[in-house]
């Protein structure tokens, strides 16, 4: 809320001053931070939505809210790196008079806000793609604003008005650069890829060298959220355990597996025998 208050005052400053020293570099930065308030408002919305409890219609709640939230965001974000393209492309052959005093003064004004909504939002981001999307914006916004200051000190020093559109190629193509890693975690997750960081021989070869199990098989994991790894898998326990230990032996697979690989949602189908065993068995 910090931060999306900062960048929706700040962003009616940038407008004018882009407006009033003919600059793009301020005029990109600007644009890149409509996104900013837009990015903010969503993820705002999306925290929101993750919060709320598991209905008979959503078991699992609306945890992937916060997904969608930062798939929103990266296709903002792609899109706006599109306009600054074009528009440098434009300026470039042609670029118009730049007063580079002004460029510096609101381009560091803009620096400030950024790198502090970033520190705010760094720090309670964790792996949420979600708020990992509203901090790329603040990052990619942060490093637009010193693209501008560049951008006003070379016309300032030297008169250098190819610096503006120049500058603004730089700050479209991290702003692009954003977008695509946003985007590709995003759709890993609606995908129900593998969590990234996580090998599923790695977390099989843990389960079955856990005492008491003789073998693993139909193992999946993939994440439920950007923040919520989930697993399934078919578990054959040695011996012939009563229902208590069985579960008891269940118990304490789930718990290393959150100690070792922080997956907390697990479910296991526990198997007396491998499936092979078994007639027309799809194994």
């Amino acid at each position: 809320m910090v931060a999306l208050l900062a960048n929706g005052a700040f962003l009616v400053v940038q407008l004018v001053g882009g407006l009033a020293f003919s600059s793009l570099a301020l005029l990109a930065d600007a644009a890149h931070m409509v996104t900013d308030v837009a990015a903010l408002g969503i993820a705002l919305l999306a925290q929101q939505l993750l919060t709320r409890p598991a209905t008979s219609r959503h078991s699992y709640g609306l945890q992937r809210a916060e997904v969608l939230g930062a798939q929103v965001n990266g296709l903002i974000l792609a899109v706006a790196s599109g306009w600054v393209f074009w528009e440098a492309a434009r300026r470039v052959g042609d670029p118009p008079e730049v007063v580079g005093g002004g460029v510096v003064v609101v381009g560091l004004a803009g620096l400030a806000v950024n790198l502090g909504s970033l520190r705010f939002l760094r720090r309670s981001q964790g792996h949420s793609l979600n708020m990992r999307g509203a901090a790329a914006h603040m990052a990619a916004d942060a490093a637009g604003s010193a693209g501008a200051v560049l951008a006003g000190l070379a016309v300032l020093v030297a008169d250098a008005r190819w610096a503006d559109p120049a500058m603004s190629f730089l700050i479209g193509g991290l702003v692009l650069w954003s977008a695509w890693t946003l985007l590709r975690d995003a759709t890993n997750v609606l995908l129900e890829g593998t969590p990234r960081g996580t090998d599923p021989r790695l977390v099989e070869a843990a389960l079955a060298g856990e005492e008491g199990v003789e073998g693993v098989h139909h193992l999946h994991v993939w994440n439920l959220a950007s923040e919520v790894p989930s697993l399934s898998a078919h578990v054959v326990l040695g011996g012939t355990p009563d229902l208590h230990e069985a579960q008891v032996r269940a118990d304490r697979l789930k718990t290393m597996l959150e100690a070792r690989f922080g997956i907390a949602h697990a479910t296991l189908e526990l198997e007396c025998h491998g499936c092979e065993a078994l007639p027309d068995s799809p194994c």
